[in-house]
């Protein structure tokens, strides 16, 4: 049968053209949402750094504040600006892996995937925040895209578009150092795949990589390897146990969907005994997601895995869901069906419900365990703390925490500058405000559970006077506490020095 004639066969939820409509229908209404819904506190960060554009940053590689530099630039220092190309990666990367699907296993898994994918809560709603997983999901699924397209075309000249790919993802975020593993591990263990180590294209691929990454490795060279020593120092276990391991597997299962998971299992099930055949499309599936998998189950044996760290893993697990939806066990075939309905229902109706409560809260009952609590009370913060400045004759607001600094400096934008006075290493990108302004009187405000305290203020500060508690609310209910301190007359520079002295 015809590649053709296979998709006129293919029923209309799966058809190239009713997932096009589908997927961008979806990616109106995250738009919408993105428009109208308030920040999350990295979100607010990142913002910072799209504002001042660099070859790298503390905490992560410099993706994500590129993609939002190109963000503010298209729609404007907005909430829609920080978020557009994080949206419309989602719609990209869609098209790429229902392509990757038809390449490897034919239409109708490509059709499922592209339906899982987005039903999969942490990319259906994760996709709208502008964090460093938008951009590391993006590449990381282009790359596999690319590696596919390698395998069905035979064109070595495909490897110089993993290069690209395969960089731009390095430069979103470290752990795709592991897809680099996983692509050696497909060149290694599939027998189809060793042709390729013959191919000067391949070298050149790694080559454009690393020449790609080189400016990152540059500016951590420039300001003490503290990037690295950030991201690579958690791989140091300091003890081993095993309360984490659970919660890290939970988590993929919750995130992904349970219902998606139910299938992604039995189709690693299958994966594992096609790429132990040596079958190359299952093997590059496989391979692929094996190293970083296996770090993030030896990280659960001694630290927590926060629960975005899988991400890039979710395009794949969607695809093998995807293959046994499409092909599911003789004995099984309408419970498969069955589930694999259900799994795209549900996955869509919770996204759909998250997107509403995130524009317009549903209920403020939750407090601090909603998910969404970190957007919520802001605008009222903003004109108390503007109120407050006036009265005190503050010239400027003080923080001690990125969140809370990259919070009031997004909503007092325009109206009076922010600085934190620790961890200077995170702002080495921009300048921080004058001598004379930062001897002038100042608010510093900070979560009533991190008060540092009149005293431990003084040590900073020649003049230090507690004037205000502040309540971060939502539909009434209180959010969290903000306490705020009028001082002055700092003793010596009041910002900490970019790299503290030991």
């Amino acid at each position: 049968m015809s590649r053709q004639s296979a998709r006129d066969d293919l029923p209309v939820w799966l058809r190239p053209a009713t997932l096009a409509f589908l997927v961008l229908a979806l990616t109106v209404v995250k738009l919408v949402v993105a428009a109208n819904s308030g920040l999350a506190e990295d979100e607010a960060y990142y913002r910072l750094w799209g504002l001042n554009p660099s070859a790298g940053y503390y905490d992560h590689p410099p993706m994500v504040g590129w993609w939002v530099a190109a963000g503010l630039w298209i729609a404007g220092d907005t909430p829609l600006g920080i978020r557009l190309l994080p949206v419309l990666s989602a719609l990209v990367g869609s098209a790429a892996l229902w392509r990757t699907g038809f390449l490897l296993f034919g239409a109708r898994a490509a059709g499922w995937a592209v339906l899982f994918f987005n039903a999969s809560l942490l990319i259906g709603i994760g996709s709208l925040l502008a964090t460093p997983d938008a951009p590391s999901v993006f590449f990381w699924g282009l790359t596999i895209w690319a590696l596919a397209e390698l395998h069905a075309g035979r064109n070595a000249n495909w490897w110089l578009a993993i290069g690209i790919f395969a960089g731009l993802g390095l430069a979103s975020k470290y752990s795709v150092l592991f897809l680099g593993a996983g692509i050696v591990l497909w060149l290694v263990l599939v027998p189809e795949a060793r042709r390729w180590w013959a191919s000067w294209q391949l070298w050149a691929g790694g080559l454009i990589a690393c020449l790609i990454v080189a400016p990152v490795v540059l500016w951590n060279a420039d300001h003490e390897w503290a990037s690295f020593i950030k991201q690579f120092g958690r791989a140091v276990p300091d003890g081993w146990s095993t309360k984490y391991i659970f919660e890290f597997l939970g988590a993929v299962i919750g995130l992904l969907n349970p219902l998606v998971a139910v299938l992604a299992g039995v189709g690693l099930a299958r994966a594992i005994r096609g790429a132990r055949r040596g079958d190359a499309a299952f093997g590059l599936m496989l391979w692929t997601c094996v190293p970083f998998f296996v770090y993030l189950l030896a990280h659960s044996l001694h630290s927590r895995v926060q629960g975005n760290w899988p991400a890039p893993l979710f395009p794949a697990l969607a695809l093998l869901a995807a293959v046994v939806a499409a092909d599911p066990p003789v004995a099984f075939r309408r419970g498969f069906a069955f589930l694999a309905g259900a799994a795209v229902a549900l996955g869509v109706a919770v996204s759909l419900v998250v997107y509403v409560h995130a524009v317009q809260p549903l209920t403020g009952s939750l407090a601090r365990k909603d998910p969404t609590f970190q957007t919520r009370g802001w605008p009222e913060i903003r004109d108390k703390v503007s109120a407050l400045a006036e009265d005190e004759g503050a010239a400027w607001i003080a923080t001690y925490g990125y969140g809370l600094n990259a919070q009031l400096a997004v909503n007092l934008a325009g109206i009076l500058p922010v600085e934190q006075l620790t961890e200077r290493i995170r702002y080495v990108m921009r300048p921080s405000l004058d001598a004379a302004t930062l001897a002038r009187p100042a608010l510093f405000v900070v979560e009533a559970r991190r008060d540092p305290g009149e005293a431990v203020l003084g040590e900073r500060f020649g003049e230090v006077a507690r004037v205000a508690v502040l309540t971060r609310r939502v539909k009434g209910v209180a959010l969290e506490d903000l306490v705020v301190y009028r001082v002055a007359a700092p003793r010596g520079a009041p910002l900490d020095p970019v790299y503290p002295l030991p």
